[in-house]
């Protein structure tokens, strides 16, 4: 019904469909940029660790990525909250992929070398919001910090 007076005041054509895949890679990419922008600043570093994060995990060409992020602000920008997103993601992605996730959130808010209490509070909240245990959220903390280490 709703979809019907939709449909005839003209707003249902105005939708674009937008694929599953593509509401991933959005809310995937919000979850990126929010973190990376927790600290009210989004480092070169930061930068550059979620276009490498996004072409990575959905094969996508640096301009593709870039894209994305334009796309992927516009919808934060236009969104109250994170849940929004977390649910696209809860709703695509089984526990290891969201694992994943939380893993690039850590690399992003490492990769200008430093962790600020807003950093590491989106963090935990992201862990919540993925349904990611708090043992879950840290393994990926310390797997990403081994990794720095490594480098």
């Amino acid at each position: 019904m709703l979809g019907r007076v939709l449909e005839i005041f003209g707003g249902k054509k105005d939708i674009p469909e937008i694929s599953k895949r593509e509401r991933l890679e959005s809310a995937t990419c919000v979850l990126l940029l929010e973190v990376a922008g927790a600290d009210e600043e989004f480092s070169p570093e930061e930068c550059d660790r979620v276009i490498t994060a996004l072409c990575a995990r959905f094969s996508l060409s640096q301009e593709q990525a870039e894209e994305l992020i334009e796309t992927a602000n516009t919808r934060r920008a236009q969104s109250y909250d994170l849940w929004k997103f977390t649910n696209e993601i809860n709703e695509s992605c089984g526990i290891e992929e969201k694992k994943e996730i939380i893993a690039e959130v850590w690399r992003v808010i490492y990769a200008d070398g430093a962790l600020s209490a807003h950093e590491d509070y989106i963090a935990h909240k992201l862990g919540r919001l993925l349904n990611l245990t708090h043992p879950d959220l840290i393994a990926a903390k310390v797997r990403v910090l081994e990794e720095l280490r490594q480098a």
